[in-house]
């Protein structure tokens, strides 16, 4: 009976500290991901067209020949974490035959929806090393992380650096281009009967361009910091505004505010929420703000979209001040911004469309 007992603690010993290291190591993961959209890979096997080899694969990519016993290694950990699958056809590593997942054909550069911009944004080391200085803010006074890290907040390093500006810009573009493409597809009507929208903080236009071609008659202006919208051209029912939407936001039928309030804290989105129904009251007509953005706690979630929805959390801690917010927070948001009604519609996978009315 000791014997077991002492089995037991012994094992869950073992346990909690594969779990711990599985914590400690999870970058790996991240940092394996960026590699392979660094070096190509997904595109490359696409372009074979069918399972590629090993060799045949390591043949093809542009690294130094002493490297290319490790791309094994590479593609191993990828695989195992679901970007790539794989078929052996003999008994030999070099004959493994790698093919594509939903996850890599969305790290395909051609793909319209691709998501290579945003790992490549996200993993860059002016996202991840505020991170190392999470228990040092927590100690001092300064807004974020990040502004203890880079002496700036993230707007204004954003602003000072075209470099990073631009990295970031595509990023937000590639997410915009798969969440517009899903909206329309899948939930155009919330945009039936509207006249005039406004994309605040809609960055270079990828979502608003979307929406002013899926309908025509729709008036579409793309609000956001004047350095964001300098020298970008419109067309016939697309137009480019610059300003701060802390001050005034310009007058349409729909306001859309898409991943915009997750990167303010709750007095902060008041006040954006405020200016919305300011605007919206200024046009005279019955309007809505449309908000694309996370509902935590949501019945259908399961453990992986939990587990994103909350790295996005501390993500929006680290960098910014704002956070992810449940339905609770988000009724208290709308409310205390004067805010009527409201309609939470949870059809964009780990974001909802929540439909606010004066």
């Amino acid at each position: 009976m000791e014997s077991q007992n002492g089995d037991n603690v012994a094992s869950n010993l073992l346990k909690a500290q594969s779990h711990i290291w599985n914590h400690i190591f999870n970058f790996i993961n991240s940092m394996s991901l960026k590699c392979v959209v660094d070096l190509g890979i997904p595109d490359i096997i696409h372009t074979y067209g069918k399972p590629m080899s090993l060799s045949k694969l390591i043949s093809s990519l542009p690294i130094d020949s002493s490297k290319q016993p490790y791309i094994y290694r590479l593609m191993r950990i990828t695989t195992h974490s679901g970007i790539f699958s794989q078929q052996n056809v003999a008994d030999n590593d070099l004959e493994i035959e790698y093919m594509l997942t939903d996850v890599s054909r969305l790290l395909l550069k051609d793909n319209p929806m691709s998501v290579a911009p945003f790992v490549q944004a996200m993993l860059d080391p002016v996202f991840t090393n505020p991170f190392h200085q999470l228990s040092t803010w927590l100690k001092n006074d300064d807004h974020a992380a990040f502004e203890t890290t880079h002496g700036k907040l993230f707007w204004d390093y954003a602003a000072h650096d075209p470099i990073f500006n631009r990295l970031f810009n595509e990023s937000m573009a590639s997410d915009a281009r798969l969440v517009s493409n899903m909206l329309i597809e899948n939930f155009s009507e919330v945009f039936n009967g509207l006249e005039s929208l406004v994309d605040v903080g809609g960055g270079t236009g990828t979502m608003a361009k979307s929406l002013a071609k899926s309908f025509p008659r729709l008036e579409c202006i793309v609000f956001d910091l004047p350095h964001i919208v300098d020298g970008l051209k419109g067309s016939d029912n697309l137009n480019y505004v610059g300003g701060d939407m802390f001050q005034e936001i310009p007058q349409a039928h729909a306001i859309l505010l898409k991943w915009i309030l997750h990167d303010w804290n709750d007095e902060e989105c008041v006040k954006i929420l405020k200016k919305c129904k300011e605007s919206l009251e200024k046009k005279g007509k019955e309007g809505k703000v449309i908000i694309i953005e996370m509902v935590l706690e949501n019945e259908k979630e399961n453990i992986n979209e939990t587990q994103t929805q909350l790295f996005f959390d501390m993500l929006m801690m680290v960098t910014l001040t704002g956070k992810e917010r449940n339905k609770r927070e988000w009724i208290k948001l709308i409310s205390s911004a004067g805010f009527s009604d409201y309609k939470i519609t949870p059809i964009l996978g780990l974001r909802s469309v929540i439909e606010i009315f004066p």
